[in-house]
């Protein structure tokens, strides 16, 4: 699969920083590549979280998705920092 706007919500908003949420049965791999959030390149900015549920049909990943970059509609996110038993 591949991102969908759909899936991703403000959960809170204050000082120019977003903390978003992003449900997927992508897994963590395909949600950190490069270009992934491309899509959604005119709403993150650098230093917004992205809290992320992944590969909800498959081996659960939870964890927090860090935007490191967003030049020219590329938009670059961190490896997933998992919470819990989540892998």
């Amino acid at each position: 699969m591949s991102y969908e706007s759909k899936n991703l919500s403000v959960l809170a908003y204050a000082n120019g920083f977003t903390l978003w949420h992003y449900a997927s049965t992508d897994t963590a791999a395909a949600a950190e590549g490069a270009g992934y959030f491309n899509n959604a390149a005119d709403m993150l900015r650098v230093g917004d979280m992205i809290m992320a549920n992944l590969d909800t049909d498959g081996t659960a990943a939870s964890g927090v998705l860090l935007v490191a970059s967003n030049v020219g509609g590329t938009v670059g996110v961190s490896e997933l920092t998992t919470f819990g038993g989540g892998a």
